[in-house]
């Protein structure tokens, strides 16, 4: 708790700051999806538009949750329930990526727009 008005006034320029961060780490998400010049990789959404857009997301969300969810005055098992969140989230991520590298072919998954004909109403 704050026990001055030095303490209070220390608090509030922090989250002040805090937030001017936050608000320059959208603002830098939005120009990074819409600005041509911005546009990393290929063209277009790509995986190199992804990453870039989880690194911010992934700083934006760890500035929230140490600052204005007081994280950073918390005892270890906190920090490690944490980083297990973040590293179960980036190995989604990886199996979203190995999944797309390595796609399932087969020719029974396709029944070549059988199943359409089937369902649509036959005209008398």
């Amino acid at each position: 708790m704050a026990d001055s008005v030095e303490h209070i006034k220390k608090a509030t320029r922090l989250y002040l700051i805090i937030g001017a961060a936050l608000f320059a780490g959208t603002i830098a998400t939005v120009l990074v999806a819409t600005v041509p010049a911005l546009d990393f990789g290929r063209h277009g959404f790509d995986s190199v538009d992804m990453i870039l857009g989880l690194l911010i997301a992934t700083t934006k969300a760890s500035l929230v949750a140490a600052i204005f969810m007081h994280l950073n005055h918390e005892k270890k098992a906190i920090y490690w329930l944490f980083a297990s969140g973040l590293a179960f989230a980036f190995f989604m991520v990886f199996l979203i990526f190995w999944a797309k590298a390595d796609p399932i072919h087969y020719d029974r998954f396709s029944d070549g727009g059988q199943a359409a004909a089937v369902l649509s109403p036959t005209e008398p």
